[in-house]
């Protein structure tokens, strides 16, 4: 069985305000004799759609073998942020502001794991298209 990395949201709720503190929590499961060389947690946000894209990460821990026991772990792991005020997500016609909170582990293979969470940072209405 290939390892698996899991990313939840502890208290999930649709939309998060600026200055909140979300919790995350993550596992790594299955890994029978893959050791962990790193993980790396991260909250960032990033732009999608037309013009340059943008990505900025807001929250980046970095942690070796042993901030998660090496090879014998089977548990949860957590981290927190407070959320910034802005830029808040935004579903535009031209421009999206997505925020998630993504888990990398590099395994001692050379081999790489991953797994995104995304959430809503504000509440801005949706952009009416335009008729003509």
């Amino acid at each position: 069985m290939d390892p698996v990395v899991t990313l939840t949201i502890v208290d999930r709720h649709r939309n998060y305000t600026p200055g909140e503190t979300i919790v995350f929590e993550y596992t790594i499961e299955s890994l029978q004799g893959n050791g962990i060389q790193a993980v790396e947690a991260s909250v960032l946000w990033y732009t999608e759609g037309k013009g340059d894209e943008d990505m900025v990460v807001h929250y980046f821990e970095r942690g070796g073998a042993e901030s998660v026991i090496g090879e014998a772990f089977q548990g949860a792991c957590r981290f927190e942020t407070e959320l910034p005020k802005s830029p808040l997500s935004y579903e535009g016609l031209i421009v999206k502001i997505q925020w998630c909170a993504r888990i990398r582990v590099f395994l001692t293979s050379g081999a790489e794991l991953h797994h995104e969470t995304p959430f809503h940072l504000g509440e801005v209405p949706r952009p009416r298209s335009r008729s003509k």
